[in-house]
Order: C-alpha cells, then sequence, then structure tokens
C-alpha cells in the first residue's frame, strides 16, 4: 500500500469550485502519495493543515477563494504564512481586492493568482512548477 507523502488544499465556499479543481488537480496531481483536500470553511481548512503537518505530510500548496464569508482569502494566506511562511499559496479569484492581492505579492506570500473564471491551462501553468519543486 502507498503512504500518503504529500497534500494539496482547496479552499472556497462554493462546492462547484472545489469540484471542478478536484477533476482538474486529478489530471496534474499525483494522487498515489499526495492528498487532495476540499474545505469550504477556511477555519476548518487551517485545523486541517495544522493536523496534516502533524502526521508528517507535506502541504505542497494552498489554493484560496479570495472572497468568502468567514474571512477573505488574503487572511487566509497571511494566517498560513505566520506558521509556515515556506508554504505555497495560490489565489483563484473573481473578485479580489487588487490591492490586497498586490500587498501579499510584494510581501511574497502569493505564489500566483489565478482569475475566475479560469482555464485549465493557467491553473496547470501556475501549479507545475510547485509540484516540479517538491520532485
Amino acid at each position: 500500500m502507498n503512504e500518503v507523502k504529500y497534500a494539496v488544499v482547496c479552499v472556497d465556499d462554493d462546492p462547484y469550485i472545489l469540484q471542478m479543481l478536484g477533476f482538474q488537480l486529478g489530471k496534474i496531481v499525483d494522487q498515489t502519495f499526495t492528498l487532495v483536500e476540499y474545505f469550504t470553511d477556511p477555519n476548518i481548512a487551517l485545523e486541517n493543515i495544522e493536523l496534516l503537518i502533524n502526521e508528517q505530510i507535506k502541504v505542497i500548496f494552498v489554493i484560496v477563494d479570495y472572497q468568502m464569508p468567514k474571512m477573505t482569502g488574503a487572511q487566509l494566506i497571511r494566517a498560513i504564512k505566520e506558521k509556515h511562511p515556506e508554504m505555497k499559496c495560490v489565489m483563484l479569484s473573481g473578485q479580489a481586492n487588487r490591492l490586497s492581492v498586490d500587498e501579499l505579492v510584494s510581501e511574497n506570500m502569493l505564489d500566483s493568482f489565478i482569475s475566475k473564471p479560469w482555464n485549465e491551462d493557467d491553473l496547470f501553468n501556475a501549479i507545475r512548477p510547485i509540484l516540479a519543486d517538491n520532485k
């Protein structure tokens, strides 16, 4: 049996977006050793990131929506980076605050930004380098 060594975490308050991400990530992420997790609640995502790390599973990257009811994607990324500055973060949003995104980029907290609606190539181009760094 294969042991899970890595994880990818997706956070969006829209379950349909998470379903689409799951379908597309299934084409590029080797799920033999990589768990792909989906959360509609950013607070639960934060808790689960800690659980994964405590179980010695490396979170390769997090894909985050900007506009969510309980906290913005920028707030979520800041919370992640506060504890795990090396973790890679990708924002996927159609309603992001440009100033907030620019601040994350200038502070080296955001590895990539993808506008909604996105195409699969944009997603793959954003995450391929991150996946290549983990081989």
